[in-house]
């Protein structure tokens, strides 16, 4: 008969607790992985799978102590680790819902939102549908192997007893939000300036002849050349989604615990 004392088991425990929970957390906050469509019983069997997957691979886990302070503060930081890198990899989605939300209020389609299944938010169509090109694109380059890829070599470059989230990854991680919007205005800004110069040159056509109605004219004029630089700027989209998921990826990478 086998028998197992406590240590041991608490041993076992630990080299599969300490991944599960890194993983976890990444799965809570990773685009498509973390959509509100996956339940979270698929988003549980999956973080399970990979974990007998990596913690075989992982070697120098510490023992779990269940009464242990330090325990806990250690599932802490593993949580934390995987959600900064999870919210990383979701800004880049993120730039082209902004971009669309953008556009959509310069073309007079801001009042035509609708409910974003993935995040649980309203947003306007022109981001919705940017969405989902961008998420179509992302993962027909394998983007979301790429990202499980650099996310597990976390625990192979930085292990799990030493790993922490210093104060500069941190603030790495808030300046991301400038980084956010930068994008997001580069994207839009073709479609922003050709609306922009429309709205100016019905400017100048009412003050030459005030009695043209320019709300009845300008609006559908306005959504019809947004709409067309928008379907012209489609042919772009799949480079500069392409610099915009490396750049998100280096994210991630920079955002790895340092040991």
């Amino acid at each position: 008969m086998l028998e197992f004392s406590s240590e041991q088991a608490l041993q076992w425990l630990g080299m599969f607790m300490w991944p599960f929970v890194r993983i976890s957390g990444f799965m809570l906050a990773a685009p498509i992985f973390g959509a509100q469509t996956v339940p979270v019983r698929i988003r549980l069997s999956m973080a399970f799978m990979f974990s007998l997957i990596v913690a075989p691979l992982l070697e120098g886990l510490p023992t779990m102590e269940l009464l242990s302070l330090g325990t806990y503060l250690m599932i802490g930081k593993q949580m934390l680790i995987g959600l900064a890198m999870g919210f990383a990899m979701q800004l880049t989605f993120q730039v082209f819902i902004l971009a669309g939300q953008m556009i959509a209020m310069q073309m007079g389609l801001g009042f035509a939102s609708m409910m974003d299944p993935a995040n649980g938010i309203s947003v306007t169509v022109l981001s919705q549908f940017f969405l989902v090109a961008t998420t179509l694109l992302f993962v027909s380059m394998n983007g979301h192997t790429v990202m499980l890829q650099v996310f597990l070599e976390s625990f192979i470059q930085f292990p799990v007893e030493n790993a922490s989230i210093s104060a500069e990854q941190l603030w790495l991680l808030i300046v991301s939000g400038g980084w956010l919007f930068s994008s997001a205005l580069l994207i839009a800004l073709p479609a922003v300036t050709a609306i922009l110069i429309v709205n100016f040159a019905f400017g100048v056509m009412t003050k030459a002849a005030p009695q043209l109605n320019v709300f009845s004219l300008g609006f559908p004029i306005a959504m019809m050349f947004g709409l067309l630089i928008v379907w012209i700027s489609l042919g772009d989209i799949v480079p500069q989604f392409q610099r915009i998921a490396s750049e998100g990826l280096d994210m991630m990478r920079a955002l790895s615990p340092k040991s």
